[in-house]
């Protein structure tokens, strides 16, 4: 059942999210947190998304813009480091708070109220229509880039912010979606190496089981196949619904995982 639902999820958000720029990592993140530890869940999605935007960037990534690339994205690593560090430090501090619910143990720990906390105040931008069409203008670049790099690094929500600040940037469709899957990749290489320094280290969960691989592996391979599906079927994504459906499910699992539910 696990390997179903992270097949579906993948399958369907990264091909519909082709041409948005985000909301892969935003959905997966919630259902890797329901089968992985936290601080785990983060580094699968990572994985998952990263390999996703080799894809996407071997499609698309010829129209990128050089010029958006270089001022957004060099900061945008520099602060992903910065963000899976901060992560590592908050996977390793103790529990806040435990308590029984129908039988069952809930653990409220550090990483999972700030990843909860986090997770909801992300939902905001798929829910609130002036949320969602926020736009800053091309001067903000700099300070886009470390915004989104840092929160990718610390918990893989990059896409929106990375949006919302290269939408105003002046450029043809192709050149967004082509430019935004370079950002994300380059991100998401900064941070996969942090998580797996961490996990060397015994500081992280790591994902080198059979089972964890496994869960990897089919994420990579069906959002692989939602990408190839999208580039062949889908020539104009509507993503009010997509919006939707990642914000409520993101909201949902956010509240579960801060209560220690999760």
């Amino acid at each position: 059942m696990e390997y179903l639902l992270i097949a579906i999820a993948a399958f369907l958000v990264s091909g519909l999210t082709l041409f948005s720029g985000f909301g892969l990592g935003t959905l997966l993140l919630p259902v890797f947190t329901l089968f992985l530890p936290v601080e785990a869940a983060v580094a699968a999605t990572a994985v998952v998304h990263g390999a996703n935007n080799v894809l996407k960037t071997a499609v698309v990534g010829g129209k990128a813009d050089r010029e958006l690339v270089l001022k957004f994205g060099i900061p945008a690593v520099a602060a992903a480091f910065a963000g899976a560090a901060v992560l590592g430090l908050v996977s390793s501090l103790e529990p806040l708070a435990t308590y029984e619910l129908g039988g069952r143990r809930a653990v409220i720990t550090p990483l999972k109220l700030l990843i909860g906390l986090l997770m909801l105040c992300f939902a905001l931008f798929e829910l609130l229509p002036r949320m969602r069409d926020l736009s800053f203008q091309r001067r903000h670049l700099f300070i886009g880039g470390l915004l989104s790099g840092f929160f990718g690094g610390l918990s893989g929500h990059q896409g929106a912010l990375r949006s919302a600040f290269l939408v105003k940037a002046g450029i043809s469709t192709e050149a967004f979606v082509g430019t935004n899957a370079i950002i994300g990749l380059t991100v998401d290489a900064a941070r996969i190496l942090v998580y797996a320094m961490l996990a060397a280290g015994g500081a992280f969960a790591s994902l080198s089981g059979a089972r964890e691989r496994m869960l990897v592996l089919v994420g990579i391979g069906a959002a692989f196949l939602g990408v190839l599906a999208a580039k062949r079927y889908i020539s104009k994504v509507t993503m009010a619904n997509v919006q939707i459906l990642t914000g409520v499910m993101l909201a949902g699992v956010a509240i579960a995982l801060a209560l220690g539910i999760i």
